[in-house]
C-alpha cells in the first residue's frame, strides 16, 4: 500500500494486490507427499481515494483503475497543479458512497 496524494481535500492509496502462492499438500505418491503451488488467478491492484470533506471514500478497480491509472502516467508526463489534480480527484469522489472508518 502506498500513499500516492494526500492533501487536506483527497487522499490517493495505491493498494496492491497481495498474490501469494501457497503450497497445498496434492496427495501421496511412492510414499511422499506431492505438494502443488496455488497461485491466484488474478491478483487486483486498486486504489482508494478518500474524500476528506464528506468522510467517503471510493475503491477502484479493473476498469476504474486502469483509467486513473491513465491520468496518474499523464501526470507523470507532464505534471499537474494541485488544482487539476483535484479536479480529477473530484470527479471520481463523485462515486463514493462508502463511510471512512477506522479499525
Amino acid at each position: 500500500m502506498h500513499t500516492l496524494y494526500d492533501s487536506d481535500t483527497y487522499s490517493v492509496t495505491h493498494m496492491l494486490a497481495n498474490a501469494v502462492v501457497t503450497e497445498v499438500a496434492a496427495g501421496r505418491s511412492e510414499g511422499k507427499t506431492i505438494i502443488e503451488l496455488q497461485v491466484p488467478t488474478m491478483p487486483r491492484h486498486g486504489f482508494e481515494i478518500v474524500d476528506k470533506r464528506s468522510g467517503k471514500e471510493v475503491y477502484l478497480d479493473g476498469s476504474w483503475a486502469e483509467l486513473f491509472q491513465q491520468h496518474i502516467v499523464a501526470w507523470q508526463i507532464k505534471t499537474p497543479t494541485q488544482e487539476e489534480v483535484e479536479d480529477t480527484l473530484e470527479q471520481y469522489a463523485e462515486l463514493a458512497q462508502n463511510p471512512v472508518v477506522a479499525h
